[in-house]
């Protein structure tokens, strides 16, 4: 019968010729974990800015429906409770919504810049990473040569 050959010696060998620098994935780690604790903050601050803004609109809309609400003599107050209850409901609409727009704005300004600098990092690890990998290539295949 045929012996099977044993590779693992061939693949121990081989692995060594390369070896594989655990300082550059370390890096990468590290670099993604900022990246990821930066977009972190800027949802977070995002999510508390609204409920900020959606709180006070609420507040604001209970304290003119208690108006609304409250008996009236003449039925021409109740109509003009509602007309001031609508003309006021359409003018925080379009401020709250502003000030959502303005977190959004901030948002997307925040993450761009994130994004931007993160793959300026990773743009600079990346080749010092081959760089390094490669002047290690270069000498083993020059120790190889020259055995």
């Amino acid at each position: 019968m045929a012996k099977q050959q044993d590779f693992t010696a061939m693949f121990k060998d081989m692995m060594g010729a390369f070896p594989v620098d655990t300082k550059a994935m370390e890096d990468a780690f590290s670099t993604s974990a900022t990246f990821s604790e930066k977009m972190s903050a800027v949802a977070l601050e995002a999510a508390e800015k609204s409920s900020e803004v959606s709180t006070k609109w609420t507040k604001a809309t209970l304290g003119k429906v208690s108006d609304v609400s409250k008996a009236k003599t003449d039925p021409a107050d109740y109509t003009k409770a509602m007309t001031d209850f609508a003309s006021f409901s359409a003018e925080t609409a379009a401020e709250h919504m502003a000030t959502f727009a303005e977190i959004a704005k901030k948002v997307q300004m925040d993450t761009v810049e994130l994004m931007l600098a993160a793959g300026k990092d990773m743009t600079e690890e990346a080749t010092a990473a081959v760089k390094k990998a490669t002047d290690e290539v270069t000498k083993t295949a020059k120790k190889a040569t020259a055995k």
